[in-house]
């Protein structure tokens, strides 16, 4: 993505199944969870650059010990210092005290962090600020084990406003309003009510107060306390938990928006946000890597049992195709044949934009997470240019000469890397001052392979704002004076905002919207914008399960191709020599490629849950009214 966006936060959980002198006879180590942790989360780090946090438990220790630890980082390198802290830790404990060496009692007695389970946070800053206090995992405290409460998500909720009036109701005085603090204060609230239930239940059959607590940690009910706590949310979510005693669960939003996967044997169990680290970090095959199913959790008792159940009604299945697009890592096996179909299906209309003219084309990409879709749209191409030269020599096979058939077999698809990304210089981009100079230098370009009647094609993931495209991309490509530049998407148009983990607020970021509102005002039907905005003012007042999205009619009169021709307007500047087509992907053909993941609203404004509508109509509403809060 040539834009730079926040996006997808990542979770991961880990729960030793063996005692730790297991783990230290068989891999040399009792730290294998806290290393395999800070695998998980490294090869994770896609998910979340802003801050990162690790909490660990461990299990059946003394009265007096401590038992939870917890390292959370708001640093350039948030994982690195995380473990730096870690390590630093453990090496020092082991240096002062030399007799723990080999004595893994001492040292989960001992070493902080060193436990039996483990939950890792990546995170990208959306809702709230990056302080130290925004960054997972939370951890709500007690004296009694079963209500301390530790909880990480990949997840935005729509409605936090009436979340939080729900725990005013039950009596609770939130410390604030982010999302993240609500969830917790629900999930913690049930689990309060639920040990003091049991508490009393106990009492009654005779017990005492000391023999009631862990009879309460092997009855307390997991999947009551969250179907209770998830009743009202809306939004999209994986939201992980530890209880002090050493339950453990993941719950996944009943329409499959956000992604779960699990995997467990004998000695381990353990949750991703990505299919693909779960088979890395523990060396297993895909067909044992399962997916949490909508509306489900995944809950790991204390006593080590593992189930998977249903929580709340799944919905429709509307899995986020962005995670195919770009936000997973595209080595899962699926994820890569998909990105490498998204650009194969977009041949066609890149064949009609350089009019078939593949031996005057080079082709590239925009670095580094188009470069998959790139090679389906390579291999597409390729397979074009195999059939021109069957034509050639078809055509010419009355007078074909050896020579001539050398020549045409020869031909070969011309592919260079033209735009290569300086991360230094991008991450160095802060000041508004400066900034547009600095973006127009984040890409460098590759000189002397481009000649004066080549067409480029180079293929970016998706367009959200055109900032980078405009600022930076097309003119350098311009420099190396080609007869034309053709952008291509792998994404359909960005229209709509995303309310469950993107950080796509504001409809006037994007340059789709932009755009319409262009050709509203080029055909005189801008009177449009305030119809649509007196209906979503109308909407305000209504339950959120009758708010209708008012914003998709602003799209109606238009085409796609209008639009995007548009959208080449505007991201072009007169002093751009090459004719330049911007070209997207349809949303048929995402669908097409990506079967699976069928959740498109930023593209269609089709939202999988009423929150959506509500938030897209309040974007709306902030945009007519040049409010420049968020909309969620």
């Amino acid at each position: 993505m040539s834009d730079a966006i926040k996006h997808e936060c990542g979770i991961a959980v880990i729960r030793l199944l063996k005692p730790l002198e297991y783990y230290k006879e068989k891999y040399g180590s009792a730290f294998y969870g806290v290393n395999k942790m800070y695998l998980m989360m490294e090869k994770q780090h896609n998910r979340g650059q802003d801050g990162a946090g690790f909490a660990s438990i461990k299990m059946d220790v003394s009265p007096g010990e401590r038992y939870i630890s917890r390292a959370r980082s708001n640093q350039s390198q948030p994982i690195q210092d995380i473990f730096s802290q870690i390590n630093s830790r453990i090496n020092n404990t082991l240096k002062e005290n030399p007799e723990y060496e080999d004595d893994v009692q001492l040292q989960k007695k001992h070493i902080p962090y060193l436990g039996e389970l483990f939950l890792g946070h990546v995170r990208y800053g959306t809702y709230g600020k990056n302080s130290i206090e925004n960054v997972q995992p939370l951890l709500r405290q007690n004296n009694w084990k079963h209500r301390n409460l530790i909880v990480a998500g990949n997840f935005n909720m729509t409605n936090v406003n009436e979340l939080f009036d729900n725990l005013i109701r039950l009596g609770q005085h939130p410390k604030e309003k982010a999302d993240t603090i609500t969830v917790m204060e629900k999930i913690g609230h049930f689990l309060d009510d639920a040990v003091a239930k049991l508490y009393k239940e106990i009492k009654n059959e005779g017990y005492s107060k000391m023999e009631a607590s862990p009879l309460i940690a092997e009855r307390l009910n997991v999947a009551k306390i969250l179907k209770k706590s998830a009743k009202n949310w809306d939004g999209g979510y994986a939201m992980a938990g530890l209880l002090g005693h050493g339950d453990a669960f993941v719950l996944r939003d009943p329409a499959g928006i956000r992604p779960a996967y699990y995997y467990h044997d004998e000695e381990v169990a353990v949750i991703a946000s990505e299919r693909p680290v779960i088979q890395t970090v523990f060396n297993v095959p895909i067909e044992e890597v399962k997916e949490i199913s909508p509306g489900h959790a995944v809950i790991v008792k204390a006593g080590g049992q593992i189930s998977h159940k249903k929580i709340l009604n799944p919905l429709e299945r509307k899995a986020c195709s962005f995670e195919r697009i770009y936000f997973s890592r595209g080595s899962d096996a699926e994820i890569y044949k998909e990105r490498k179909e998204l650009g194969r299906l977009l041949m066609p209309k890149v064949l009609d934009a350089i009019d078939h003219d593949t031996a005057n084309t080079v082709f590239s990409y925009i670095p580094n997470t188009a470069e998959t879709s790139f090679y389906g749209l390579v291999e597409a191409a390729q397979d074009e240019l195999n059939r021109e030269k069957n034509r050639q020599i078809l055509d010419e096979k009355e007078t074909l000469t050896d020579d001539r058939l050398t020549e045409i077999l020869s031909r070969r698809l011309r592919t260079e890397k033209i735009a290569i990304k300086d991360v230094k210089l991008r991450t160095f981009i802060t000041e508004d001052s400066s900034r547009d100079d600095l973006v127009a230098h984040v890409y460098d370009v590759t000189y002397g392979v481009i000649k004066p009647e080549d067409r480029l094609v180079i293929i970016d993931d998706s367009i959200v704002r055109g900032t980078t495209l405009k600022k930076s991309i097309i003119k350098m490509m311009d420099r190396l004076n080609p007869k034309s530049i053709v952008v291509v998407s792998s994404a359909p148009q960005i229209r709509y905002p995303d309310c469950y983990g993107i950080d796509m607020a504001r409809l006037e970021d994007l340059v789709a919207f932009r755009a319409t509102l262009e050709l509203h005002k080029e055909r005189g039907t801008y009177d449009t914008v305030e119809k649509i905005y007196r209906q979503c003012k109308e909407q305000a007042g209504y339950a959120d399960v009758d708010v209708k999205n008012a914003v998709q009619q602003l799209y109606d009169p238009f085409t796609d191709e209008e639009i995007s021709a548009k959208i080449s307007e505007l991201l072009c500047t007169e002093d751009i020599n090459a004719d330049v087509k911007i070209i997207f992907q349809s949303v048929e053909d995402l669908h097409r490629a990506c079967p699976k993941n069928l959740g498109d609203w930023y593209f269609t404004g089709n939202y999988p849950t009423p929150g959506g509508n509500r938030v897209v109509n309040r974007a709306f509403i902030n945009f007519y009214e040049g409010n420049k809060e968020r909309a969620y």
